[in-house]
């Protein structure tokens, strides 16, 4: 392939020799062929080569906007490699921050950290009632089916084998009902999603602008900027939290008497009793 410099190849672009597809591949492989005649002649092979790559959808700016006036295209080009490899260099090390923070960070210091509901009063020893307790107390079978199509958010399928044997009923049956409840409760289930994946973006974005402030000289303009974005981050951050805790994640009870089939009344009383019940062993367990 016949190698011509970048004025000579603007010359044949604005004479109609070669068009702008034609214009823009021959910069690309002179650029990637002659490193050592660039800015960049002290950068890595590999590293060059993929910022090539990464500058050439940028080509076409660079192309509109020079204009004739002093400096040659050439001289020109090279100056915009020149800049533009600052930007890459900024957006890699941003990545690396992104990606070593991601990695760093532990699931259990996470912002959006979760817990069940509970639903007797908890204290600091209380050790939660065994459900085989009541298990042959029959009257209990549609309380405990109520409880758990209210907490239905939180029913795995492991769940499901053990509780089917204590509240009497088909795992099948038991698995439609939650569907049930899940399709009933698709919108809002969705909007809590959406808000933790938003909350998951947000802590990370703190992460990252720790890891960038701790890489800035302090008492300087770029730093009293960047901390104020960190700060700024936190604050939206722990708004988001708080919106977060308000949302409920259990079915109403007007939704699990939909889905069992029985009037409200019914549910509201029996999960007031079983509530009752729990709260009694839970205090029972403190005397012994």
């Amino acid at each position: 392939m016949e190698q011509y410099s970048l004025n000579e190849l603007y010359l044949k672009f604005t004479a109609g020799i070669i068009d702008r597809a034609e214009l823009e591949g021959s910069i690309y492989m002179y650029f990637f062929l002659n490193k050592e005649k660039t800015c960049l002649n002290y950068w890595k092979k590999e590293e060059y080569e993929d910022y090539i790559s990464w500058f050439y959808p940028r080509m076409k700016k660079a192309i509109d906007t020079y204009r004739e006036i002093g400096s040659s295209f050439e001289a020109y080009m090279n100056k915009f490699l020149m800049i533009t490899s600052r930007e890459y260099r900024v957006r890699k090390t941003t990545k690396s921050f992104i990606e070593y923070s991601a990695w760093g960070a532990r699931v259990p210091d996470l912002y959006a950290y979760e817990e069940s509901p509970g639903y007797f009063n908890e204290k600091k020893d209380d050790v939660l009632p065994d459900l085989t307790v009541i298990q042959n107390q029959r009257r209990n079978t549609r309380r405990i089916l109520a409880l758990v199509l209210k907490c239905y958010y939180y029913v795995s399928d492991d769940f499901l084998d053990k509780i089917v044997s204590i509240i009497n009923i088909d795992k099948d049956e038991l698995r439609e009902m939650i569907e049930k409840m899940r399709k009933i409760r698709q919108k809002k289930d969705d909007a809590i999603y959406l808000m933790k994946e938003r909350i998951y973006g947000q802590y990370y974005r703190c992460i990252v602008y720790e890891k960038r402030l701790s890489f800035i000289q302090e008492n300087t303009a770029a730093y009293d900027k960047m901390k104020l974005r960190l700060e700024k981050a936190r604050l939206r951050l722990e708004k988001m939290r708080k919106r977060l805790s308000k949302i409920r994640t259990d079915a109403t009870n007007k939704q699990v008497a939909e889905v069992i089939g029985i009037k409200k009344g019914t549910v509201d009383a029996s999960l007031y009793k079983l509530k009752a019940k729990l709260d009694s062993m839970a205090d029972k367990s403190h005397l012994n």
